[in-house]
Protein backbone atom coordinates (compact mmCIF):
# COMPACT_ATOMS: atom_id res chain seq x y z
CA UNK A 1 0.00 0.00 0.00
CA UNK A 2 1.89 3.13 -0.85
CA UNK A 3 2.35 5.94 1.94
CA UNK A 4 0.86 8.80 1.51
CA UNK A 5 1.96 11.73 3.95
CA UNK A 6 -0.71 14.31 4.68
CA UNK A 7 -0.54 17.72 6.66
CA UNK A 8 -2.88 18.73 9.31
CA UNK A 9 -4.58 20.89 7.23
CA UNK A 10 -5.61 18.10 5.23
CA UNK A 11 -6.44 15.94 8.07
CA UNK A 12 -8.56 19.22 8.91
CA UNK A 13 -10.57 18.69 5.86
CA UNK A 14 -11.11 14.82 5.23
CA UNK A 15 -12.47 14.79 9.33
CA UNK A 16 -14.92 17.84 8.12
CA UNK A 17 -16.02 15.72 5.13
CA UNK A 18 -17.44 13.53 7.28
CA UNK A 19 -18.66 15.08 10.11
CA UNK A 20 -16.58 14.58 13.21
CA UNK A 21 -14.38 16.48 15.25
CA UNK A 22 -10.92 14.20 15.79
CA UNK A 23 -9.58 11.02 15.26
CA UNK A 24 -10.68 9.85 18.62
CA UNK A 25 -14.09 10.60 17.51
CA UNK A 26 -13.66 7.29 15.36
CA UNK A 27 -12.97 5.10 18.01
CA UNK A 28 -15.77 6.08 20.21
CA UNK A 29 -17.65 2.69 19.82
CA UNK A 30 -14.40 1.33 21.45
CA UNK A 31 -14.78 1.30 25.20
CA UNK A 32 -12.80 3.20 27.08
CA UNK A 33 -10.99 0.90 29.18
CA UNK A 34 -10.14 -1.08 25.64
CA UNK A 35 -8.50 2.04 24.49
CA UNK A 36 -4.28 2.73 24.48
CA UNK A 37 -3.13 5.94 26.38
CA UNK A 38 0.28 5.69 25.42
CA UNK A 39 2.84 3.74 23.31
CA UNK A 40 3.07 -0.27 23.90
CA UNK A 41 6.12 -0.56 26.39
CA UNK A 42 6.89 -4.26 24.96
CA UNK A 43 7.90 -2.62 21.44
CA UNK A 44 11.25 -0.76 20.48
CA UNK A 45 10.30 3.11 19.46
CA UNK A 46 10.86 4.31 16.19
CA UNK A 47 14.31 4.18 14.28
CA UNK A 48 16.31 5.74 11.22
CA UNK A 49 15.69 3.09 8.11
CA UNK A 50 19.23 2.27 8.83
CA UNK A 51 19.30 1.25 11.84
CA UNK A 52 16.28 -1.11 11.33
CA UNK A 53 18.03 -2.66 8.18
CA UNK A 54 21.00 -3.01 10.47
CA UNK A 55 19.20 -4.45 13.10
CA UNK A 56 17.66 -7.34 11.07
CA UNK A 57 20.78 -7.67 9.08
CA UNK A 58 22.16 -8.74 12.03
CA UNK A 59 19.17 -11.17 13.30
CA UNK A 60 19.46 -13.01 9.44
CA UNK A 61 22.78 -13.45 10.53
CA UNK A 62 21.60 -15.87 13.02
CA UNK A 63 19.75 -18.13 10.48
CA UNK A 64 21.99 -21.43 8.90
CA UNK A 65 21.00 -20.63 5.07
CA UNK A 66 20.37 -24.22 3.60
CA UNK A 67 22.14 -23.92 0.36
CA UNK A 68 25.38 -23.80 2.06
CA UNK A 69 25.81 -26.73 4.49
CA UNK A 70 24.91 -30.02 4.27
CA UNK A 71 20.86 -30.58 4.04
CA UNK A 72 18.53 -33.32 5.13
CA UNK A 73 15.74 -32.11 6.45
CA UNK A 74 12.01 -33.35 5.16
CA UNK A 75 9.39 -33.95 6.99
CA UNK A 76 6.41 -32.20 4.67
CA UNK A 77 9.28 -29.26 3.48
CA UNK A 78 11.64 -30.38 1.28
CA UNK A 79 14.33 -28.60 -0.59
CA UNK A 80 14.40 -29.19 -3.85
CA UNK A 81 17.00 -27.16 -6.81
CA UNK A 82 14.15 -24.28 -8.95
CA UNK A 83 15.54 -23.39 -12.28
CA UNK A 84 16.26 -19.75 -12.26
CA UNK A 85 13.66 -19.30 -15.20
CA UNK A 86 10.49 -20.64 -13.04
CA UNK A 87 11.44 -16.90 -11.11
CA UNK A 88 11.27 -15.15 -14.56
CA UNK A 89 8.40 -16.12 -15.67
CA UNK A 90 6.15 -16.02 -12.80
CA UNK A 91 7.07 -12.29 -12.93
CA UNK A 92 5.37 -12.05 -16.12
CA UNK A 93 2.45 -9.33 -16.29
CA UNK A 94 0.13 -11.75 -17.80
CA UNK A 95 0.57 -14.35 -14.84
CA UNK A 96 2.01 -12.31 -11.79
CA UNK A 97 -0.85 -12.65 -9.50
CA UNK A 98 -1.13 -13.72 -5.73
CA UNK A 99 -5.07 -14.89 -6.02
CA UNK A 100 -7.64 -16.15 -8.88
CA UNK A 101 -8.64 -12.99 -10.07
CA UNK A 102 -12.34 -12.07 -9.16
CA UNK A 103 -13.39 -10.67 -12.89
CA UNK A 104 -11.85 -13.53 -14.14
CA UNK A 105 -13.24 -12.97 -17.54
CA UNK A 106 -10.52 -10.29 -17.84
CA UNK A 107 -7.32 -12.43 -16.72
CA UNK A 108 -6.78 -15.10 -19.40
CA UNK A 109 -3.33 -15.92 -18.54
CA UNK A 110 -3.84 -16.27 -14.86
CA UNK A 111 -6.64 -18.63 -15.83
CA UNK A 112 -4.77 -20.93 -18.75
CA UNK A 113 -2.17 -21.24 -16.15
CA UNK A 114 -4.65 -22.39 -13.58
CA UNK A 115 -6.13 -24.88 -16.08
CA UNK A 116 -2.59 -25.99 -16.73
CA UNK A 117 -2.06 -26.71 -13.64
CA UNK A 118 -5.18 -28.80 -12.79
CA UNK A 119 -4.12 -30.85 -15.49
CA UNK A 120 -0.53 -31.48 -14.05
CA UNK A 121 -2.11 -31.89 -10.62
CA UNK A 122 -4.80 -34.46 -11.94
CA UNK A 123 -2.52 -36.75 -14.02
CA UNK A 124 0.60 -36.80 -11.37
CA UNK A 125 -1.97 -37.81 -8.72
CA UNK A 126 -4.03 -39.75 -10.48
CA UNK A 127 -7.41 -37.87 -10.21
CA UNK A 128 -10.21 -37.01 -12.50
CA UNK A 129 -10.28 -33.79 -11.83
CA UNK A 130 -8.00 -31.38 -9.59
CA UNK A 131 -9.17 -27.80 -8.70
CA UNK A 132 -6.88 -24.51 -9.10
CA UNK A 133 -4.76 -25.17 -5.70
CA UNK A 134 -5.18 -24.34 -1.84
CA UNK A 135 -4.17 -22.70 1.50
CA UNK A 136 -1.23 -25.41 1.90
CA UNK A 137 -1.30 -29.43 2.76
CA UNK A 138 -2.67 -29.67 6.26
CA UNK A 139 -5.82 -27.61 5.13
CA UNK A 140 -6.36 -29.49 1.84
CA UNK A 141 -6.46 -32.41 4.12
CA UNK A 142 -9.51 -31.06 6.68
CA UNK A 143 -11.18 -30.05 3.65
CA UNK A 144 -10.42 -33.32 2.03
CA UNK A 145 -12.77 -34.60 5.51
CA UNK A 146 -15.13 -32.29 5.16
CA UNK A 147 -16.12 -33.39 2.01
CA UNK A 148 -16.26 -36.87 3.13
CA UNK A 149 -18.70 -35.77 5.93
CA UNK A 150 -20.80 -34.20 2.92
CA UNK A 151 -20.84 -37.10 0.71
CA UNK A 152 -21.03 -39.93 3.42
CA UNK A 153 -23.37 -38.22 5.29
CA UNK A 154 -20.90 -40.13 8.51
CA UNK A 155 -18.58 -37.80 10.67
CA UNK A 156 -15.86 -40.67 12.00
CA UNK A 157 -12.60 -40.19 10.14
CA UNK A 158 -9.70 -42.93 10.87
CA UNK A 159 -5.98 -40.92 10.64
CA UNK A 160 -3.73 -43.46 10.04
CA UNK A 161 -0.31 -43.29 12.25
CA UNK A 162 1.44 -42.37 9.31
CA UNK A 163 -0.30 -39.15 8.50
CA UNK A 164 1.99 -35.89 9.31
CA UNK A 165 1.10 -35.00 12.85
CA UNK A 166 0.62 -31.00 11.76
CA UNK A 167 -1.79 -32.34 9.48
CA UNK A 168 -3.57 -34.08 11.94
CA UNK A 169 -3.34 -31.15 14.29
CA UNK A 170 -5.30 -29.06 11.90
CA UNK A 171 -7.49 -31.90 11.65
CA UNK A 172 -8.16 -31.95 15.47
CA UNK A 173 -8.33 -28.16 15.73
CA UNK A 174 -11.35 -27.88 13.13
CA UNK A 175 -12.91 -31.08 14.24
CA UNK A 176 -13.88 -28.89 17.33
CA UNK A 177 -16.01 -26.88 15.70
CA UNK A 178 -17.82 -29.27 13.05
CA UNK A 179 -18.34 -32.26 15.49
CA UNK A 180 -16.16 -34.76 13.31
CA UNK A 181 -15.15 -37.45 15.24
CA UNK A 182 -11.15 -38.18 14.64
CA UNK A 183 -9.65 -41.66 15.19
CA UNK A 184 -6.27 -41.12 15.32
CA UNK A 185 -3.10 -43.37 16.61
CA UNK A 186 0.53 -42.53 16.78
CA UNK A 187 3.56 -44.63 14.41
CA UNK A 188 6.24 -46.81 16.15
CA UNK A 189 9.86 -47.80 15.21
CA UNK A 190 9.00 -51.27 14.95
CA UNK A 191 8.32 -50.93 11.58
CA UNK A 192 4.53 -50.98 11.99
CA UNK A 193 2.73 -49.90 8.80
CA UNK A 194 -0.42 -48.37 7.50
CA UNK A 195 -1.71 -51.61 6.16
CA UNK A 196 -1.70 -53.23 9.86
CA UNK A 197 -4.58 -55.16 10.32
CA UNK A 198 -5.88 -52.64 13.19
CA UNK A 199 -5.96 -49.62 10.41
CA UNK A 200 -7.98 -51.62 8.38
CA UNK A 201 -10.53 -53.64 11.27
CA UNK A 202 -11.24 -50.09 12.30
CA UNK A 203 -13.43 -49.26 9.44
CA UNK A 204 -17.11 -49.67 10.31
CA UNK A 205 -20.61 -48.81 9.51
CA UNK A 206 -19.58 -45.36 10.74
CA UNK A 207 -16.21 -44.44 9.42
CA UNK A 208 -16.50 -41.55 6.61
CA UNK A 209 -13.41 -41.86 5.65
CA UNK A 210 -9.56 -43.04 5.94
CA UNK A 211 -7.03 -40.59 5.74
CA UNK A 212 -3.52 -42.57 4.80
CA UNK A 213 -0.17 -40.36 3.55
CA UNK A 214 1.86 -41.91 0.73
CA UNK A 215 5.07 -42.40 1.19
CA UNK A 216 4.13 -41.76 5.21
CA UNK A 217 5.27 -39.51 7.97
CA UNK A 218 8.43 -42.12 8.13
CA UNK A 219 9.02 -42.58 4.40
CA UNK A 220 6.99 -46.20 4.05
CA UNK A 221 5.70 -46.74 0.74
CA UNK A 222 2.31 -48.56 0.99
CA UNK A 223 0.31 -50.39 -1.34
CA UNK A 224 -3.57 -48.94 -0.76
CA UNK A 225 -4.84 -50.93 -2.46
CA UNK A 226 -6.64 -52.91 0.25
CA UNK A 227 -7.45 -50.05 2.31
CA UNK A 228 -9.43 -48.86 -1.16
CA UNK A 229 -11.41 -51.88 -0.83
CA UNK A 230 -12.09 -52.07 2.47
CA UNK A 231 -13.02 -47.98 2.77
CA UNK A 232 -15.62 -49.64 -0.29
CA UNK A 233 -17.26 -52.30 1.98
CA UNK A 234 -18.67 -49.58 4.21
CA UNK A 235 -19.19 -46.80 1.76
CA UNK A 236 -16.36 -44.64 3.28
CA UNK A 237 -13.61 -42.98 1.06
CA UNK A 238 -9.77 -42.94 0.78
CA UNK A 239 -7.87 -39.43 1.49
CA UNK A 240 -4.38 -40.05 0.52
CA UNK A 241 -2.18 -37.29 1.37
CA UNK A 242 0.97 -36.47 -0.64
CA UNK A 243 3.43 -34.27 0.96
CA UNK A 244 6.68 -34.89 -1.36
CA UNK A 245 4.61 -34.76 -4.91
CA UNK A 246 8.43 -35.80 -6.52
CA UNK A 247 7.92 -38.78 -5.54
CA UNK A 248 5.25 -39.46 -7.98
CA UNK A 249 7.52 -39.41 -10.73
CA UNK A 250 8.30 -43.07 -9.39
CA UNK A 251 5.74 -44.75 -7.89
CA UNK A 252 2.28 -45.51 -8.69
CA UNK A 253 -0.30 -42.82 -7.58
CA UNK A 254 -2.78 -42.97 -5.48
CA UNK A 255 -5.92 -42.34 -7.57
CA UNK A 256 -4.22 -45.59 -9.36
CA UNK A 257 -5.22 -47.46 -6.09
CA UNK A 258 -8.36 -46.30 -5.92
CA UNK A 259 -8.23 -43.11 -3.78
CA UNK A 260 -11.74 -41.44 -4.04
CA UNK A 261 -9.63 -38.01 -2.87
CA UNK A 262 -5.97 -37.01 -2.94
CA UNK A 263 -4.85 -34.10 -1.43
CA UNK A 264 -0.91 -32.60 -0.56
CA UNK A 265 1.53 -30.30 -0.45
CA UNK A 266 3.16 -28.79 -3.73
CA UNK A 267 5.77 -27.04 -2.35
CA UNK A 268 8.24 -29.03 -3.79
CA UNK A 269 8.16 -28.17 -7.30
CA UNK A 270 8.99 -24.72 -8.17
CA UNK A 271 8.40 -23.10 -4.48
CA UNK A 272 11.53 -23.01 -2.18
CA UNK A 273 11.97 -23.12 1.30
CA UNK A 274 11.52 -19.85 2.13
CA UNK A 275 12.06 -19.92 6.24
CA UNK A 276 8.92 -21.52 6.56
CA UNK A 277 6.36 -20.66 3.43
CA UNK A 278 4.22 -20.02 1.33
CA UNK A 279 2.98 -23.21 0.37
CA UNK A 280 0.47 -24.26 -2.33
CA UNK A 281 -2.34 -27.16 -1.30
CA UNK A 282 -2.83 -29.60 -3.94
CA UNK A 283 -6.62 -30.94 -3.98
CA UNK A 284 -8.03 -33.45 -6.74
CA UNK A 285 -10.75 -36.42 -6.59
CA UNK A 286 -12.62 -38.80 -8.72
CA UNK A 287 -14.91 -36.57 -11.15
CA UNK A 288 -18.44 -38.13 -9.35
CA UNK A 289 -17.20 -35.62 -6.66
CA UNK A 290 -16.73 -33.15 -8.56
CA UNK A 291 -19.57 -30.53 -6.97
CA UNK A 292 -18.62 -31.33 -3.03
CA UNK A 293 -14.58 -29.93 -3.96
CA UNK A 294 -13.84 -26.68 -2.58
CA UNK A 295 -12.34 -24.54 -4.03
CA UNK A 296 -12.23 -23.67 -7.62
CA UNK A 297 -12.08 -24.81 -10.88
CA UNK A 298 -11.18 -23.34 -14.55
CA UNK A 299 -13.01 -24.36 -18.11
CA UNK A 300 -11.73 -24.45 -21.44
CA UNK A 301 -14.15 -22.75 -23.46
CA UNK A 302 -14.77 -20.85 -26.58
CA UNK A 303 -16.12 -16.65 -27.15
CA UNK A 304 -18.64 -16.11 -29.34
CA UNK A 305 -16.16 -16.20 -32.21
CA UNK A 306 -15.09 -19.30 -31.85
CA UNK A 307 -11.81 -18.23 -30.35
CA UNK A 308 -10.26 -19.94 -27.09
CA UNK A 309 -10.99 -19.15 -24.04
CA UNK A 310 -10.87 -20.24 -20.26
CA UNK A 311 -13.38 -19.45 -17.61
CA UNK A 312 -14.18 -20.06 -13.63
CA UNK A 313 -16.27 -22.72 -14.07
CA UNK A 314 -16.49 -24.18 -10.45
CA UNK A 315 -16.59 -21.39 -7.46
CA UNK A 316 -17.65 -23.23 -4.20
CA UNK A 317 -16.37 -20.60 -1.87
CA UNK A 318 -18.60 -18.67 0.06
CA UNK A 319 -16.69 -15.18 -1.56
CA UNK A 320 -18.39 -16.52 -4.85
CA UNK A 321 -21.67 -17.68 -3.93
CA UNK A 322 -24.01 -18.10 -0.82
CA UNK A 323 -22.20 -19.11 2.54
CA UNK A 324 -24.98 -21.79 3.43
CA UNK A 325 -24.24 -23.13 -0.52
CA UNK A 326 -20.38 -22.96 -0.18
CA UNK A 327 -18.08 -26.10 0.63
CA UNK A 328 -15.61 -24.32 2.66
CA UNK A 329 -14.44 -20.85 3.73
CA UNK A 330 -11.04 -21.61 3.94
CA UNK A 331 -10.27 -23.14 0.60
CA UNK A 332 -7.59 -19.99 -0.18
CA UNK A 333 -5.86 -20.05 -3.51
CA UNK A 334 -2.47 -19.76 -3.72
CA UNK A 335 -2.34 -18.58 -7.17
CA UNK A 336 1.52 -17.52 -7.74
CA UNK A 337 2.47 -20.69 -6.04
CA UNK A 338 0.39 -22.63 -8.06
CA UNK A 339 2.25 -20.73 -11.25
CA UNK A 340 5.61 -21.85 -9.83
CA UNK A 341 4.17 -24.78 -9.40
CA UNK A 342 3.01 -25.64 -13.05
CA UNK A 343 6.31 -23.42 -14.37
CA UNK A 344 9.03 -25.68 -12.66
CA UNK A 345 6.58 -28.77 -14.11
CA UNK A 346 6.41 -27.56 -17.68
CA UNK A 347 10.37 -27.44 -17.78
CA UNK A 348 10.44 -30.77 -16.16
CA UNK A 349 7.74 -32.13 -18.41
CA UNK A 350 6.83 -35.98 -17.82
CA UNK A 351 10.27 -37.47 -18.44
CA UNK A 352 12.23 -34.72 -16.60
CA UNK A 353 9.61 -35.58 -13.37
CA UNK A 354 10.86 -39.58 -13.99
CA UNK A 355 14.12 -38.41 -13.97
CA UNK A 356 14.02 -36.05 -11.05
CA UNK A 357 12.63 -38.93 -8.99
CA UNK A 358 15.08 -41.41 -10.03
CA UNK A 359 18.13 -39.19 -9.18
CA UNK A 360 16.12 -38.96 -5.72
CA UNK A 361 15.32 -42.00 -4.82
CA UNK A 362 19.14 -43.28 -5.82
CA UNK A 363 21.10 -40.49 -3.50
CA UNK A 364 18.65 -41.44 -0.60
CA UNK A 365 19.58 -45.29 -1.13
CA UNK A 366 23.31 -44.28 -1.05
CA UNK A 367 22.92 -42.45 2.23
CA UNK A 368 20.95 -44.83 3.55
CA UNK A 369 23.50 -47.53 3.17
CA UNK A 370 26.10 -45.14 4.22
CA UNK A 371 24.35 -43.98 7.49
CA UNK A 372 23.45 -47.82 8.68
CA UNK A 373 26.89 -48.99 7.94
CA UNK A 374 27.14 -46.82 11.33
CA UNK A 375 27.24 -48.89 14.61
CA UNK A 376 23.74 -48.59 16.42
CA UNK A 377 22.20 -46.96 13.57
CA UNK A 378 19.08 -48.87 12.56
CA UNK A 379 17.03 -48.64 9.18
CA UNK A 380 12.90 -48.46 10.20
CA UNK A 381 11.32 -47.92 7.07
CA UNK A 382 11.40 -50.66 4.39
CA UNK A 383 10.47 -48.95 0.94
CA UNK A 384 11.26 -45.44 0.43
CA UNK A 385 11.65 -42.81 -2.28
CA UNK A 386 14.06 -40.27 -0.73
CA UNK A 387 13.02 -40.15 2.99
CA UNK A 388 13.67 -42.26 5.69
CA UNK A 389 13.47 -43.26 9.42
CA UNK A 390 16.79 -44.01 11.33
CA UNK A 391 16.38 -45.50 14.90
CA UNK A 392 19.47 -44.06 17.04
CA UNK A 393 20.89 -45.59 20.48
CA UNK A 394 20.10 -42.28 21.46
CA UNK A 395 17.55 -39.16 21.51
CA UNK A 396 17.51 -37.74 18.10
CA UNK A 397 16.93 -34.49 19.21
CA UNK A 398 20.03 -33.74 21.09
CA UNK A 399 22.10 -35.77 18.03
CA UNK A 400 20.41 -33.04 15.64
CA UNK A 401 21.66 -29.83 17.67
CA UNK A 402 25.06 -31.21 17.78
CA UNK A 403 24.63 -31.88 14.57
CA UNK A 404 23.63 -28.34 14.03
CA UNK A 405 26.11 -26.96 15.77
CA UNK A 406 28.56 -28.37 13.28
CA UNK A 407 26.67 -26.97 10.58
CA UNK A 408 25.18 -29.84 9.38
CA UNK A 409 21.10 -29.91 9.22
CA UNK A 410 21.23 -33.69 9.63
CA UNK A 411 17.18 -34.51 9.43
CA UNK A 412 13.88 -34.09 11.76
CA UNK A 413 13.99 -35.96 15.45
CA UNK A 414 10.55 -37.66 15.96
CA UNK A 415 10.62 -36.63 19.43
CA UNK A 416 9.86 -32.95 17.97
CA UNK A 417 7.24 -34.03 15.76
CA UNK A 418 5.88 -35.75 18.56
CA UNK A 419 7.34 -34.02 21.93
CA UNK A 420 4.50 -35.69 24.10
CA UNK A 421 4.71 -39.99 22.90
CA UNK A 422 7.16 -42.49 24.33
CA UNK A 423 9.22 -44.85 21.95
CA UNK A 424 9.81 -42.29 19.37
CA UNK A 425 12.66 -39.91 21.01
CA UNK A 426 15.63 -42.22 19.22
CA UNK A 427 13.47 -41.55 15.76
CA UNK A 428 15.57 -39.18 13.15
CA UNK A 429 13.93 -38.55 9.70
CA UNK A 430 16.43 -38.20 6.92
CA UNK A 431 15.29 -36.72 3.61
CA UNK A 432 17.98 -36.86 0.60
CA UNK A 433 17.02 -35.04 -2.63
CA UNK A 434 18.67 -34.13 -6.02
CA UNK A 435 20.48 -31.06 -4.08
CA UNK A 436 22.57 -33.54 -1.32
CA UNK A 437 25.87 -34.08 -2.76
CA UNK A 438 28.05 -37.00 -2.49
CA UNK A 439 30.73 -35.74 0.23
CA UNK A 440 27.25 -33.81 2.29
CA UNK A 441 26.41 -37.36 2.72
CA UNK A 442 30.00 -38.21 3.92
CA UNK A 443 30.61 -35.34 5.71
CA UNK A 444 26.73 -35.97 7.54
CA UNK A 445 27.67 -40.06 7.82
CA UNK A 446 31.25 -38.93 9.76
CA UNK A 447 29.72 -36.51 12.27
CA UNK A 448 27.00 -38.90 13.09
CA UNK A 449 29.82 -41.74 13.71
CA UNK A 450 31.84 -39.42 15.81
CA UNK A 451 29.06 -38.37 17.98
CA UNK A 452 27.56 -41.56 18.48
CA UNK A 453 31.16 -43.05 19.19
CA UNK A 454 31.49 -40.12 22.15
CA UNK A 455 34.12 -38.67 20.51
CA UNK A 456 34.46 -34.51 19.56
CA UNK A 457 34.05 -34.07 15.47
Amino acid sequence: MRYLPLSDNERGQMLAKIGVQSIDDLFVDVPEEARLTGPIRELPNHASEMAVERHFKALAAKNTVAGEVPFFIGAGAYRHHVPASVDHIIQRGEFLTAYTPYQPEIAQGTLQMLFEFQTQVARMLGTDVANASMYDGSTSCWEAISMARRITKKKKAILSPGVHPHYVSVAKTMARFTGDILDTSLPTLDGTTDLEAELLNSIDDETSCVVVQYPDILGNINDLTRISHKAQEYKALLIAVVTEPVAMGAIKSPGEMGADIVVGEGQSIGVGLQFGGPYVGLFGCKAKYVRQMPGRLCGETVDAEGKRGFVLTLSTREQHIRRDKATSNICTNSGLCALAFSVHMTLLGEKGLRDLAMVNHTKAVKAADRLTSIEGVEMVTGNFFNEFTLRLPTDARAIVQQLADQQILGGVSLGRLYPDSDGLDNGLVIAVTETVLDEDIEIFANALETILSGGVS
